[in-house]
């Protein structure tokens, strides 16, 4: 696995987090809490195999302007924004939903849990978009350059 690879290794482990958030959140409406318990915990460990990745990518990497202009960025950019502002926020909350459940304060776990799940949820979707937008759908220059030098160079890899 390579630095280059982390990106789309994230973007999978966002679109399982969704999956997790969105099947816990259904359970937990239908008053199942035995399904929504492993369903959050696979949602809590695929958001943090996603956090360390994503620093990983960028200690390394470092942060890339996608150049956006037009349409594009009128649509990628409040996206982008509102994702960080709102992944600042995600992880405190998601502690402090998980703290009642150890204390077996359930009332406090549904209080916090509203707010959590659909920011949290929100977080994981527009972190897909985000790498989808990046990388498969619209792949800016500097970044659509740099997939083709690597895609040429792991071909020259598999030559050797």
């Amino acid at each position: 696995m390579r630095i280059s690879d982390l990106p789309a290794i994230n973007a999978s482990l966002n679109l399982i987090s969704t999956v997790f958030i969105s099947a816990g959140w259904f359970w937990i409406r239908r008053n199942v809490w035995k399904r929504h318990v492993p369903c959050m915990i696979a949602a809590v460990i695929s958001s943090t195999l996603f956090l360390t990745g994503y620093i990983v990518y960028h200690v390394h990497v470092g942060e890339k302007s996608s150049g956006y202009r037009g349409w594009l960025a009128a649509i990628y950019f409040p996206m982008l924004a509102s994702h960080v502002l709102l992944a600042f926020v995600t992880l405190p909350l998601v502690i402090l939903t998980l703290i009642p459940v150890f204390r077996r304060r359930w009332d406090r776990h549904r209080r916090i849990g509203r707010w959590t799940m659909p920011i949290w949820l929100y977080v994981s979707v527009t972190g897909v978009l985000v790498y989808l937008m990046l990388y498969k759908w619209f792949p800016p220059p500097n970044l659509a350059l740099g997939q083709q030098l690597m895609f040429a160079q792991g071909r020259s890899d598999k030559a050797k």
